[in-house]
């Protein structure tokens, strides 16, 4: 609290429960080293890539916690994703790529307010597969497309790197895990 309250968090609580078990084996781990580790290992559980991790994250104080409303909107285009992103010091590179962690999972309705559809036909392994589907020009019907994943496709420069992605899973690996490794360590004196 209060991030936990924040609406782009609604849902987080559950994967909060599944993990305390785990914080009160080892409660000298942070929460923000735990579920960053967490984050880490279920992409390469999924088939992703490996992404250098390591310890030394702090909690934030309720009162360093940041305002909601800070998160990406998924009903904006790519404007919004810079006003996000690029104050965290991230480019247009890494906010394409990033995104492209939505080949994992789903929006949850009663969450997002986003219908219960996947991204990808296989939502539980970690691919370029979400690139190679937003990409088409006729979206499936039984996969989700929300305005902050078209925004990709809005400008050359974004497209390309969207292009790039969905013909190498592996630039798109690495690339990713650099990314990811970045933003997780944003504000951290390892």
């Amino acid at each position: 609290a209060p991030e936990i309250d924040h609406g782009c968090n609604a849902g987080l609580i559950k994967a909060v429960e599944i993990l305390e078990p785990i914080k009160k084996e080892f409660p000298d781990v942070s929460y923000a080293d735990l579920y960053q580790l967490s984050s880490v290992q279920a992409i390469e559980f999924a088939g992703g890539p490996k992404i250098p991790f390591k310890f030394g994250r702090t909690d934030a104080s309720k009162e360093q916690c940041t305002e909601d409303g800070r998160l990406p909107d998924a009903n904006q285009r790519m404007g919004h994703l810079r006003d996000v992103f690029y104050r965290m010091g991230l480019t247009d590179k890494e906010i394409v790529v990033l995104s492209g962690a939505h080949t994992l999972g789903r929006p949850h309705k009663d969450r997002s307010g986003f219908d219960d559809k996947p991204w990808t036909s296989d939502p539980l392994k970690f691919d370029n597969a979400y690139f190679v589907e937003i990409l088409k020009p006729e979206a499936d019907e039984k996969l989700t497309r929300l305005a902050s994943d078209l925004a990709l496709l809005d400008e050359a420069e974004t497209k390309a790197l969207c292009e790039s992605y969905a013909k190498d899973e592996a630039l798109f690996f690495a690339d990713y895990s650099a990314a990811h490794q970045k933003l997780s360590e944003l504000g951290c004196s390892f």
